[in-house]
This record gives C-alpha cells, sequence and structure tokens, in this order.
C-alpha cells in the first residue's frame, strides 16, 4: 500500500534552475468546463456496475449547446461546418484524430484561424450528454439517437460494451494497447453527470499518469546543451520533482511555460512518494 503524501511542510524543496526564461504563462479560463474527470482504475471494483469504452488520445471538447470548449473553458476555435446543427443540448466528449496521433489533434484544435483541411481529420467521439436526465445506462440511447440523428461522419458515438470479469477487461485493454490506443475508460452505469473527479468514472492503462506545475528548469548538457535538460516540476500537494526523459528536441528548445502544467506518466512512487520513472507526456489542456 502506498504511503500518504507528506505535508508541505515535510518535502525537501529543489532549488529552481532557471535556465531558460521569457516564455508566457498560459492563459487559464476563469469558468473551466463543468467536466466528469476519472479516477484510475483498482481491483475489485464491481465491474458488472460499469460500462466500458476505449479511452481516446484527443482533446477533450465540451459542446455546451452553442460552442466547444475545452476542459480549461477555453473555447475551441472549430469551423461553423463542424458544429453546424449541432444540438442546442450539451454533449462532452474527445476531439480525437486516430490512435497515435495525440500531436495531430492537439495542433489542429490550438491552430488559430481554423484550418478547414486539419479538422478533416478530426472526430468527435461522444461519450455522454450531460444535459439529459437519468442514469448513464438511460443517456447511452439518447446519445446514440441524437448522434444518429446527426448524420455527420466527424460526430461518433462511442461505443460502450459490458465486461464479465477482470481477466475479459485485462484483455481488451491490453487489445487496444497492441494497436496504438491508451486504454479503456469505466462509467458506472448507475450514475447522474456530475462534474469533478470522482469514482463514477474510472480510467484503465498500463501505466499511471498526472499533471504538474512547471516551476523551473534545469540545463541541458552533452548533446542537449543549450537546451532544456529536465523540467523542474511541483504536485498539488508542493511535492517538487524532475522530468528528464520524453521530450522531441524541439521541445527541449522550446520548454512548457513557468506556470503552466504538464502531463506526465510514471510507475509507482518512491519511498518520499516522488514519481518513479517520470516521462513527459504533453502540456496539459490544449487551449
Amino acid at each position: 500500500m502506498r504511503k500518504p503524501l507528506r505535508p508541505a511542510s515535510a518535502l525537501c524543496v529543489l532549488p529552481l534552475l532557471i535556465g531558460l526564461v521569457g516564455h508566457p504563462v498560459y492563459a487559464v479560463s476563469a469558468t473551466p468546463s463543468p467536466v466528469m474527470l476519472a479516477n484510475v482504475y483498482h481491483p475489485g471494483v464491481a465491474l458488472g456496475d460499469y460500462w466500458v469504452s476505449e479511452k481516446y488520445d484527443g482533446v477533450r471538447g465540451y459542446w455546451d449547446g452553442e460552442k466547444l470548449l475545452s476542459r480549461s473553458g477555453a473555447v475551441i476555435p472549430a469551423p461553423a461546418w463542424f458544429t453546424a446543427n449541432w444540438p442546442r443540448t450539451p454533449m462532452d466528449g474527445e476531439l480525437w484524430a486516430g490512435r497515435g496521433q495525440f500531436e495531430l489533434a492537439s495542433g489542429t484544435v490550438r491552430q488559430q484561424p481554423a484550418s478547414d483541411e486539419a479538422w478533416r481529420h478530426i472526430r468527435y467521439m461522444v461519450f455522454d450528454v450531460p444535459g439529459q436526465p437519468g442514469t448513464f445506462d438511460q443517456r447511452i440511447p439518447v446519445l446514440q439517437r441524437q448522434v444518429a440523428r446527426l448524420d455527420l461522419p466527424w460526430v461518433q458515438a462511442v461505443r460502450q460494451f459490458k465486461v464479465a470479469d477482470e481477466a475479459e477487461l485485462k484483455r481488451r485493454m491490453d487489445d487496444v494497447v497492441r494497436g496504438g490506443g491508451e486504454g479503456l475508460v469505466l462509467h458506472r452505469g448507475a450514475s447522474l453527470y456530475h462534474a469533478g473527479r470522482n469514482g463514477d468514472l474510472l480510467k484503465f492503462k498500463p501505466y499511471d499518469d498526472a499533471e504538474a506545475k512547471v516551476v523551473g528548469y534545469a540545463p541541458g548538457k552533452g548533446k542537449y546543451d543549450g537546451m532544456m535538460g529536465a523540467l523542474l516540476v511541483e504536485m498539488p500537494d508542493g511535492t517538487r520533482f524532475r522530468i528528464g526523459t520524453g521530450f522531441t528536441d524541439e521541445q527541449r528548445r522550446n520548454p512548457p511555460p513557468v506556470g503552466s502544467l504538464v502531463t506526465y506518466r510514471y510507475q509507482g512512487t518512491t519511498a518520499g512518494c516522488k514519481p518513479r520513472f517520470a516521462r513527459f507526456m504533453r502540456t496539459h489542456e490544449e487551449l
């Protein structure tokens, strides 16, 4: 069993190494989108209570009935044709360019003005309809009818299925990962839609991931001389650690700005409650 996180007063604070300066801090909306967020799956969950679907590695898109928003609440500048005739009620989904194509999805969503050509490669994978009453069991057929009525090839209802046991769940996850996917999501059938992180939504992947705030840089050495060698990041509880792998050369030349959030993957924690084998994945929140 993992040890509890240490209080901030007991932290060993690393020195702040600013090797690169002048980067603007990402703008963050004052009103994040009211989306459900997943906790991590753990064995022993009553799987019969949950629907299972693929976890799409794209950009979260919340349709509020009028505009498409990122998880942070920023307006996503999608072309007018992409959201034309969408319902006046909310939809929650992922803007996805295919397995292993996160950078394409992220770059397309960021681009202003929107590129019609780039957006032709994006699909909106709808996994919930927050504005509908009732449980997830009851919302699934409503979602499917709503997407069917739209009859747009770039708007698709995420397929939900059941598994018999943990062995089948693991096989399904392995199949998705072998095919280049990220993992699975489990959604409790009896749950109402409510914003925030909770056990009604669970993610199941072959590794852990989390978010941390960039607070500084360690300069590179050897072939990375003159570039960023590692990010110094801070967890929500104040714990600081370095992330030194997972970056492209371009990301080392232009690292995420101080104050921004990054997503990293890791394999368990050390005795000091720091992530083991932390590896950079991407900047968090694409707008």
